[in-house]
């Protein structure tokens, strides 16, 4: 009878504790106190849908000044061509964090910014005038990297104006325009027609929804493309010690490194804050919702201590020459402390955060934070 007894007690005991654990489960993947569909509209919206026509329009400014410069290569339509890359380079930084849906499909981030670009493949390109970008091998022969090269690379003016005076260079560049403009126009398109609502629908919970895949890219932008690419490779953090001045962003033009990773920042801080792309306003974001499921840290609001350190990454950041390969090899320490200012935001966001909102990590992650 005791062990009849003991039995029934310890099978209600586990019932009642698995009925509890999924109880307390659901209500904190349904109860959380945020507005999804908020949030994803605001998103979808008010910041990368318009993050979205903005880049297209920029590369396709590019792709005209491109089409100018090869049917007439000069000192005048060459410089035209460079500040329009670049601001297509910086309208792109708006838009990575969004490696989803039809961007994820036609490879919009590994076409546009592998770096650092392989010159002996553009070259060997250059040469056969045989080659599709649409392979994955391609991706370190293509996008802005490779019009750095181009455009960039080829020594002064004249030598650069000489070097297009070869059909096939001119072909090839404006190919690699080309393919960054179809790309570009088919996925801010496809957000515009179709993908818009579907994002929007798919407002649930799971590591599928809408909000935990956003979420998850805007930490891994942070996180790998950001953190990682833009200075922990080059400095060294990740090679013993050893550093690459020629693996940073933008090498050939070699001055707007920190342009890039500013514009790179800056889009992750307004995505965090839910700030309007093309304004002041802000709506429902991942901050709102911390403030709402009341998260803090050592007796602060979550939110603020993240906008801070985000403060203090803007800082660091502006300490650096506007040239990170002389950065690098002049002093390497300016770009660790401001390698270190950003790692602390990425435990902010990617530990503290997550566990505030219930959402897990979905991408693989080796750095243990």
């Amino acid at each position: 009878m005791k062990k009849l007894l003991f039995s029934v007690c310890f099978v209600s005991t586990l019932l009642l504790a698995c009925s509890s654990s999924d109880n307390s489960e659901t209500n904190n993947n349904n109860t959380k106190g945020y507005d999804r569909t908020a949030m994803l509209t605001n998103w979808a919206d008010n910041i990368i849908i318009p993050a979205y026509e903005n880049y297209s329009s920029k590369v396709n400014t590019l792709s005209q000044r491109t089409a100018a410069f090869t049917a007439s290569p000069d000192a005048s339509t060459l410089a035209s061509l460079r500040t329009e890359w670049q601001n297509a380079y910086t309208a792109y930084q708006y838009i990575a964090m969004y490696d989803f849906g039809k961007a994820a499909e036609l490879y919009l981030k590994q076409s546009a910014n592998t770096y650092p670009t392989d010159v002996t493949g553009i070259q060997a390109n250059i040469a056969s005038g045989t080659y599709n970008l649409n392979l994955q091998a391609q991706f370190t022969k293509q996008g802005f990297p490779a019009v750095d090269y181009l455009i960039n690379g080829q020594g002064t003016d004249s030598e650069t104006i000489s070097f297009f005076a070869n059909a096939n260079a001119s072909a090839y560049l404006t190919t690699v325009v080309n393919q960054l403009k179809t790309i570009a126009e088919t996925v801010t398109a496809d957000w515009k027609t179709n993908f818009r609502s579907q994002y929007i629908q798919n407002n649930g919970t799971s590591v599928t929804s809408s909000v935990n895949k956003t979420t998850n890219n805007f930490i891994k932008n942070l996180e790998k493309d950001v953190r990682t690419a833009k200075m922990g490779i080059p400095a060294g953090l990740f090679s013993n010690g050893t550093t690459f001045p020629d693996k940073v962003e933008a090498y050939y033009k070699n001055d707007v490194s920190k342009v890039l990773l500013n514009a790179g920042m800056q889009a992750e801080v307004d995505f965090f804050n839910g700030k309007a792309f093309n304004g002041t306003s802000t709506g429902a974001s991942l901050k709102s919702a911390l403030d709402d499921v009341k998260a803090v840290r050592n007796n602060q609001n979550l939110s603020d201590i993240i906008n801070s350190q985000f403060n203090l990454v803007f800082a660091a950041n502006n300490t650096l020459s506007d040239s990170f390969s002389q950065q690098i090899v002049n002093d390497n320490a300016k770009m660790l402390a401001a390698y270190s200012a950003l790692q602390q935001n990425v435990v902010y966001i990617k530990v503290d955060m997550m566990q505030a909102l219930n959402m897990t990590i979905d991408y693989v992650d080796g750095d243990g934070d």
